[in-house]
């Protein structure tokens, strides 16, 4: 796990250290390593989505950012993916609360979890050890801890990621300045050093910025199986259209040649809404 607003990068990690290069085990995490090792007889991407069949479910293999826009007071979470809806079981967020992205070997309920021990005052640090800690592991074999892969962010921009030891190969994270790039099945670390400095370098509404760090990702290898989907959510309070909407934005491609492509689209569309509400009260 890693903490701070300074960049940093890391591979799989405990709670306690932090790792630059993801570690090997004989798992689907190795299987996928092995595609793109420059060793004879390596795997495609397509033998390594058949080397999941053994799994109970498909990896949530992602490239996920967090970000806050310290301006408006904003806080949100991207994602794309070759799944189907990806959006439903990675993007989490409550507004005055902040948001998390949960992935690889993934269990849900992290998100929920997350968002509950942040309300609660808790720091995103500690709410990674704690999570972690209290996870019972119900399939060590097929499902284990130890690929867990998730991002909390809490509504002041503060961030901890974690990549376990046994997600699917390449898989890492890197925390920038009021962002964390993290992702898993990835083209190597220059997905998630280029949607950081997408992030950082991108002006504009936070939509903006992580609509860019998610092309940057893309654009540097991404998902080694391609793309699928992708989603967006932005809260804050009373920051969204009608009355009492803490719903900044909330967008979902859940399968498309090109989602990115798509939630570029979107994207623009809300923009061009912020404006003509912007104008209409002047």
């Amino acid at each position: 796990m890693t903490a701070c607003h300074r960049p940093t990068l890391s591979g799989p990690t405990g709670p306690a250290r932090r790792r630059s290069t993801p570690g090997r085990s004989l798992t689907f995490a190795a299987l996928v390593a092995a595609a793109f090792s420059g060793f004879p007889g390596a795997l495609t991407a397509q033998d390594a989505d058949h080397a999941a069949v053994d799994l109970p479910w498909p990896p949530v293999a992602t490239f996920s950012i967090v970000g806050y826009d310290p301006e408006s007071g904003e806080v949100g979470v991207a994602v794309q993916s070759r799944v189907f809806s990806v959006g439903n079981g990675v993007v989490w967020g409550k507004a005055g609360v902040g948001v998390a992205a949960t992935q690889a070997i993934v269990d849900v309920s992290y998100g929920p979890q997350a968002l509950e021990l942040l309300e609660l005052g808790y720091s995103p640090e500690v709410v990674v050890e704690t999570i972690l800690a209290a996870d019972p592991n119900p399939d060590p074999e097929r499902w284990t801890v130890e690929g867990r892969q998730f991002s909390v962010m809490d509504a002041q921009g503060n961030v901890a990621t974690h990549t376990g030891p046994a997600a699917s190969e390449w898989a890492g994270h890197k925390i920038g300045e009021y962002c964390s790039a993290q992702g898993n099945i990835l083209a190597g670390p220059e997905v998630v050093d280029g949607m950081v400095a997408a992030f950082e370098s991108t002006e504009g509404h936070l939509s903006y910025r992580l609509m860019a760090a998610l092309e940057a990702g893309q654009a540097a290898g991404g998902d080694i199986r391609g793309m699928q989907s992708a989603a967006m959510l932005i809260v804050k309070e009373d920051g969204g259209v009608w009355l009492n909407n803490d719903v900044v934005l909330r967008l979902q491609v859940d399968d498309a040649e090109n989602p990115i492509e798509e939630l570029r689209r979107l994207v623009e569309l809300a923009g061009a809404q912020r404006e003509r509400i912007r104008a209409s009260r002047r």
